[in-house]
C-alpha cells in the first residue's frame, strides 16, 4: 500500500500521462507521430529524483509544472511543442490518484476477502451453537454464536461491494483542459481521451474536475470499510476479556504480550482496527468538506484530497490484513460460551439463529 502511494508511482504514473497522451493525440492527427514518439521515449528514459521534484512542485503548487519543464527542456522542436497539449495541471494530479486508488483497491480487496472468507467458514461452523446475546453490554436472549460472527462478515462484505462500485464510478480519468472545457484539439478530444483512457487501463469519462463526489463517495466506503471492522474487533475483544472468554486472537510469538505482565494475552490484531477506526471519520470527512469547489477549479479542496486518501487506504489496507489474521486464527471456547449462557438462565431457545446465519452468508457467496 505505501508502494501504491510512493513517490515513485506518483511519478511513474505521471510520465505515463505524459506520453499517452502524445500517442493519443498523434493516433488523431493533432501531432506528428515522430514528436509522440520523442515524448514517449524520453518519459521512458528520464531519470528524475523525486525528492527535488517534489520541492519544486512545493513551489510551484502543482506537480505537473516542474515536470513539464524538465521534460520541455530534454526536447526539441515540434516536441517540445506537443508535450502536455490539451491538458492542464489538474488532469495530471487526478488521473494519477485515479491510478493509484485503483492500485491500491486491489491491495487491500485481497486482505478484506480473506477476513469474509474466514469469518464465513465460523459462521456456518458456529450457527447453532447456543450462547448469551448482549445489547447494551447486559444479557438479552440466547442467539446462535454464528449469527454474532456472521454479522461481522456480512458488514465487512458489504462494505467490499461498497468500496468497489465506489472505485469503478469514481477512479477515472480526467481531461478537461486549462478550463475544462477540451479547447484547442480541433474537436477531437473525446476520441483522444477514450485512447488516453484505455492506455491508462482507467474507463473514460467526462471531465470531473469540478465535481468531486467521486472521489468523496471513494473516502466514506473507506472509511465504513475500516469500520466495519472496527466493529468486529471491538466485539471480539469484549469476548476476550477474562471474565467473559468466549473467543480470542490466535496466540502468536511476540504479539499481544505485556512488557511488565507476563501473564497478559491481549487482543493487538483488534487495537489496529480500532485505532484506524477512530482515525478514519476525521480523514474522510475532510474530503466531504472539499465538496463545494470554487467554480471551474477550487482552491485549496482537491488538492487535500491525495494525502486523506492515501492515509485511509493504509489505515484500511493495516485493520484489514489485522483482522485477516485474527479471523483465520480465531480462537472460540465452546466450554466458556455454555458456561456463560448456563449463569444467565435464560435457556438456551436461539430462535431463527441458524436460517439467519444461512441468509447472511449466502448473500455475499
Amino acid at each position: 500500500m505505501l508502494a501504491a502511494f510512493s513517490d515513485a508511482a506518483t511519478l511513474r504514473h505521471a510520465l505515463a500521462f505524459e506520453a499517452e497522451l502524445a500517442r493519443a493525440e498523434a493516433a488523431e492527427g493533432l501531432i506528428s507521430t515522430e514528436a509522440a514518439e520523442a515524448i514517449a521515449a524520453l518519459c521512458a528514459s528520464i531519470e528524475i529524483d523525486p525528492a527535488e521534484l517534489a520541492e519544486e512542485a512545493a513551489l510551484a503548487g502543482t506537480l505537473a509544472i516542474p515536470l513539464v519543464t524538465r521534460l520541455r527542456a530534454a526536447l526539441s522542436g515540434e516536441a517540445a511543442k506537443a508535450l502536455h497539449k490539451g491538458v492542464t495541471s489538474q488532469d495530471v494530479a487526478d488521473t494519477i490518484l485515479a491510478c493509484q486508488i485503483r492500485a491500491a483497491s486491489g491491495v487491500l480487496g485481497n486482505d478484506l476477502n480473506r477476513v469474509t472468507t474466514a469469518l464465513a467458514t465460523l459462521a456456518r461452523r458456529h450457527a447453532a451453537t447456543p450462547a448469551i446475546g448482549r445489547t447494551l453490554l447486559q444479557d438479552a436472549l440466547p442467539i446462535g454464536f454464528g449469527l454474532r460472527i456472521a454479522h461481522w462478515q456480512a458488514g465487512i462484505a458489504e462494505s467490499a461491494i461498497r468500496l468497489r462500485h465506489e472505485i469503478e464510478a469514481g477512479a477515472v480519468l480526467q481531461f478537461g483542459g486549462a478550463a475544462g472545457s477540451r479547447a484547442g484539439l480541433g474537436g477531437k478530444a473525446a476520441a483522444v481521451s477514450a485512447r488516453l483512457a484505455s492506455a491508462l487501463c482507467l474507463p473514460d469519462a467526462a471531465p470531473w474536475h469540478t465535481r468531486r463526489g467521486g472521489i468523496a463517495g471513494i473516502a466514506a466506503a473507506l472509511a465504513i470499510a475500516i469500520g466495519a471492522l472496527g466493529k468486529m474487533a471491538r466485539d471480539v475483544s469484549l469476548l476476550a476479556q477474562n471474565g467473559i472468554a468466549e473467543a480470542r486472537e490466535p496466540a502468536i510469538p511476540g504479539r499481544g504480550g505485556s512488557s511488565a505482565m507476563a501473564h497478559k494475552r491481549n487482543p493487538t490484531g483488534c487495537q489496529v482496527a480500532l485505532s484506524a477506526s477512530l482515525r478514519a471519520p476525521g480523514l474522510a470527512a475532510g474530503i466531504l468538506a472539499g465538496l463545494p469547489a470554487e467554480q471551474e477549479r477550487g482552491l485549496g479542496g482537491w488538492q487535500a484530497e491525495g494525502p486523506a486518501l492515501a492515509d485511509l487506504f493504509l489505515l484500511a489496507a493495516g485493520a484489514a490484513e489485522a483482522m485477516a489474521a485474527v479471523a483465520e486464527g480465531l480462537e472460540i471456547d465452546e466450554t466458556a460460551i455454555a458456561r456463560n449462557l448456563a449463569a444467565a438462565g435464560l435457556g438456551d431457545d436461539i430462535g431463527e439463529s441458524a436460517a439467519l446465519v444461512a441468509a447472511l452468508i449466502a448473500r455475499d457467496d
